[in-house]
């Protein structure tokens, strides 16, 4: 005997064919939401109902002491019970044996039939969760809208499923303080299958901004030009604003790559910025760790205004930038997979203890220096720590113009410092 995870539809009994709605008016229990269990009143005369709304981690409990009395079990959900329904967490609650799968058509299916447009290259993305509050900018992973930015910044086509507080309203207001609403068409379907069914297509996100909706809705979003990619590594330094009292206050492209490389990332990486100057190798880590964020931070205001100007160009959306001394303001930054030091306020020993300290295990200390004294007091700072460590000296140059041939300058030598705790 199995517990039927059966997809159902807002047209209620119009929407199974008769051998499921058998299944269901013979079940000896029925779980589901309070709206599901609504639609189907009729057919639940003689069975038990339980209503799962605020009681989610009561579900597999109820399931398995039914399914031990040897009862029949129905759990309603929602269109397809795999597409971000309760038959997933049902999977990873239950042995796949006590469990049988009935899908329907989902309501992304319905949405996107409405408006007639093709769904498989469609990114599928769910905010129908706990309220989120509206969006700020500035706002990283721990809103809930994240991960719908993040898709919107690197995809095409999205398909949303949205809930009551998560609203297309709150999603529109959204690409509007995120500068992307000139970007996608955006269609709503709103209670697909019922009588009071209300599509709306070819207005704008500033339009649906506006609205009320109940929250039973899809959000359909479509790029009006394709996303075009970019580079990733090795941006040219004029690709970037610099203060100049003398030289481009910014760490070269050259030392960049370098520093990059040894901070070990992976798509998503939590990557700490200290002294970030004019934002270059965190905004690069960024790009990089297009499934992670960049925590920035930078004393000098005229700096901190210009990493700045660095995110906006570059549309850099997983990237957080405070103006203060370091380690003002870390305190409250998640554990780091790397950090990367380019710059100091005085206290690099006291900030080498603190950034090895909160490093994940495996994660990698990178340093910048153009001074003895500097890499005298990181060097004797990580033998205090018993640290592993290693250095490399750069000195790269550039081929100038001189009347019709290249000649060689310098740069500046660049150590990098690149440590880790010391294993266990």
């Amino acid at each position: 005997m199995t517990c039927k995870i059966i997809g159902v539809l807002d047209n209620g009994v119009h929407g199974l064919t008769s051998a499921t709605l058998n299944t269901i008016q013979s079940a000896d229990l029925v779980i589901g939401a309070t709206r599901t269990l609504s639609l189907f009143s009729d057919q639940l005369k003689n069975a038990e109902q339980k209503d799962l709304t605020a009681h989610l981690k009561d579900v597999p409990v109820w399931i398995s002491a039914a399914l031990e009395a040897k009862q029949q079990v129905v759990v309603l959900a929602t269109g397809d019970p795999l597409c971000h329904g309760i038959a997933s967490y049902l999977y990873k609650k239950l042995a796949a044996n006590q469990l049988e799968i009935i899908p329907n058509i989902s309501s992304i299916q319905l949405a996107f039939a409405q408006i007639g447009l093709s769904w498989q290259d469609a990114k599928i993305v769910s905010v129908h969760s706990k309220d989120a509050s509206e969006w700020t900018k500035g706002a990283g992973p721990e809103h809930g809208f994240y991960p719908l930015l993040q898709a919107l910044f690197n995809s095409d086509k999205l398909a949303v499923l949205t809930g009551p507080e998560n609203s297309p309203d709150r999603i529109a207001r959204m690409m509007l303080i995120e500068k992307l609403a000139d970007q996608f068409e955006i269609s709503v379907a709103e209670n697909l299958l019922c009588d009071d069914e209300k599509v709306i297509h070819g207005e704008s996100v500033a339009y649906i901004a506006e609205q009320s909706f109940n929250g039973n809705d899809i959000v359909i979003l479509t790029r009006k030009q394709p996303n075009q990619s970019h580079i990733l590594f090795g941006l040219q330094d004029s690709d970037f604003h610099q203060r100049k009292p003398d030289k481009g206050l910014i760490t070269k492209r050259e030392v960049r790559a370098v520093s990059l490389a040894r901070m070990q990332l992976k798509p998503d990486s939590i990557v700490w910025d200290i002294g970030a100057g004019s934002g270059s190798v965190g905004l690069e880590a960024a790009r990089l760790c297009h499934q992670g964020y960049v925590y920035a931070v930078e004393k000098n205001p005229a700096d901190f205004e210009i990493a700045g100007k660095n995110a906006d160009q570059l549309a850099v959306y997983n990237y957080q930038l405070i103006n203060n001394k370091a380690p003002l303001g870390l305190e409250n930054w998640p554990t780091p997979d790397a950090i990367f030091v380019g710059g100091t306020g005085g206290e690099l020993a006291d900030l080498i203890h603190l950034c090895l300290n909160r490093l994940s295990p495996e994660g990698w200390l990178v340093m910048n220096f153009v001074t003895i004294e500097n890499l005298t007091t990181a060097i004797e700072t990580l033998k205090n720590l018993d640290a592993n460590w290693d250095m490399t000296q750069l000195q790269a140059s550039r081929s100038q113009p001189i009347l019709h041939m290249h000649r060689m300058q310098a740069e500046n030598p660049v150590w990098v410092v690149s440590a880790q705790r010391k294993s266990i």
